[in-house]
């Protein structure tokens, strides 16, 4: 029977991710680690979508389970994709009879000393974020407490990964906020400057700038502060002369 206390522990590492220093890929590393020393398996390797939703491999507990989950996304074939696809467990308890169907990722795999794998959804309702990969060296389905311990990592993880990215996305969107408002407070004052040196109404001055950053390749918010600096540089007699 498992150390209860040695469990609690690893759940509480893998749910501690909303830190300041939250290192994803250090993160991912460690649960293959307790993957292997808990679930009785040989080897992990996770893969998890980028930006675009593409697989990447991310982590593996060894260098022959970073390459067979490389080969799986290469030759586009294995139990890997097949339960990212269709967000639910894959598995083979020997991947000999297996061969037609992952020809390419089960001759890889039992060269590598493989000869069962499971792979485990990283899913929160609808949204599948990758896999957790557990391979044997030896023949047999996992027993159903281990694949309901692996399933119960994967959820934790899934749900701490999901957690960091909307903090981080939040983040990153205040960020962007800001700087738009920011950048208005710029614009509005180069309006205003402008206005004023050149007797325009407010529409014109703002036409003016916007003209010169458009026949100029440049952004509107760096010409305001060009204006605002007085930049000998930017010259806005034309673009003036057209706005009356």
């Amino acid at each position: 029977m498992r150390d209860e206390q040695q469990l609690a522990r690893v759940f509480v590492e893998l749910a501690d991710t909303l830190v300041a220093d939250f290192d994803v890929i250090g993160f991912l590393h460690l649960l293959t680690e307790r993957c292997v020393s808990l679930l009785e398996v040989d080897s992990a390797g996770i893969l998890l979508t980028d930006q675009q939703g593409r697989l990447r491999l991310v982590a593996a507990s060894s260098e022959q389970t970073r390459l067979l989950e490389l080969l799986q996304l290469q030759s586009d074939q294995g139990p890997c994709l097949d339960c990212f696809t269709t967000g639910q467990p894959v598995g083979s308890s020997e991947l000999s009879a297996d061969i037609q169907r992952w020809p390419v990722f089960t001759a890889a795999a039992r060269r590598a000393g493989f000869v069962a794998v499971q792979a485990l959804p990283m899913r929160l309702r609808d949204n599948i974020i990758g896999t957790l990969n557990l391979f044997s060296a030896n023949s047999g389905t996992l027993a159903a407490d281990i694949t309901a311990l692996g399933q119960a990592f994967a959820d934790v993880a899934t749900i701490g990964i999901l957690s960091e990215r909307a903090a981080r996305e939040k983040h990153l969107l205040s960020q962007q906020l800001q700087i738009a408002l920011n950048t208005r407070v710029i614009i509005e004052q180069a309006k205003g400057t402008l206005a004023e040196r050149r007797g325009l109404s407010m529409d014109q001055a703002f036409s003016t700038l916007r003209d010169y950053a458009r026949s100029h390749n440049r952004k509107l918010a760096d010409v305001a502060l060009a204006v605002i600096d007085n930049d000998p540089q930017v010259t806005l007699n034309s673009p003036i002369h057209n706005a009356r």
